[in-house]
């Protein structure tokens, strides 16, 4: 038993704050903020997160964040050595994505405390940059660091399919807040990241990719093991032909699977939990 994952699991269930709360998400229009260093990685602020999007209709944060060995990467890997250009595609899609945090405080609103700002590749490459120039260097210096002019377009007002997010780091450097008393309870009194968004076991994960693939097994329950995760926006593509694998899954049952080419035939309950076992006991 892996001690760690039970103390936060812990932790997440004690806690009462909403995650709304403590996960900042910019309004349309422009925000000014500021990257406070976090207190459980002075050296970097910025948490990479890996995540699984619309596995049941749900977000499940992989374990390969942590370094640690994900079921549902697994089974992704084993779809796309098959040599099926179909299977290729359905492994390729559910392989987990990337969202970066970092804490930030939203200018005007210090007395809300630190929260978290998740956003995608470009953005965070953006702000790297503004970093690695030596103009700007660290921008999260609580005495020499700079505010972050944010603006959100929506996808209506700049005919896109998706809203858009540009940043400008300001070119005068300031103070993280005035009072040093402030500054202290905003570098100190912040939450971890793992409290909001809590690992799931190996074996949990494992049970949830197997129930998606034969959702006539699925237990039912109202207690739900992690909250959602807004899914990052892209643009609209048209619909690709379904691989082999998501067809049979909208049709009640997996058939065919990639570590067992021997039966096209609908599996029973028992035979697809053998299947898993052959998949991930060898």
């Amino acid at each position: 038993m892996d001690i760690s994952l039970a103390l936060n699991r812990f932790k997440s269930l004690q806690n009462t704050s909403k995650k709304s709360d403590l996960i900042w998400k910019p309004a349309n229009g422009k925000s000014l903020i500021r990257i406070v260093p976090y207190k459980f990685n002075k050296d970097l602020p910025f948490i990479e997160l890996y995540f699984h999007y619309n596995i049941n209709n749900k977000t499940y944060l992989s374990p390969i964040s942590f370094g640690r060995p994900d079921p549902i990467v697994e089974f992704a890997e084993k779809l796309k050595r098959t040599g099926d250009t179909d299977d290729w595609k359905a492994g390729k899609k559910m392989e987990p994505k990337l969202r970066t945090f970092v804490p930030v405080i939203v200018r005007g609103k210090e007395n809300e405390g630190v929260k978290f700002w998740g956003f995608g590749k470009t953005v965070y490459q953006d702000i790297l940059g503004y970093i690695a120039d030596p103009d700007y260097g660290d921008v999260t210096d609580p005495n020499t660091g700079r505010d972050i002019v944010l603006e959100v377009t929506s996808a209506e007002e700049s005919n896109a399919s998706y809203p858009t997010t540009t940043i400008r780091v300001k070119p005068a450097t300031s103070k993280l807040h005035t009072d040093p008393e402030i500054v202290d309870q905003l570098l100190n009194n912040q939450r971890e990241i793992t409290d909001l968004y809590s690992e799931l076991s190996y074996a949990e994960l494992k049970t949830i990719l197997e129930n998606w693939l034969n959702p006539s097994a699925a237990a039912t329950g109202d207690d739900e093991i992690i909250d959602e995760l807004e899914a990052p926006k892209v643009a609209a593509k048209p619909a690709a032909p379904k691989s082999t694998l998501l067809k049979e899954v909208e049709d009640g049952y997996v058939s065919d699977l990639p570590w067992d080419k021997e039966s096209a035939k609908p599996k029973a309950k028992d035979d697809v939990a053998s299947a898993f076992d052959d998949l991930f006991n060898n």
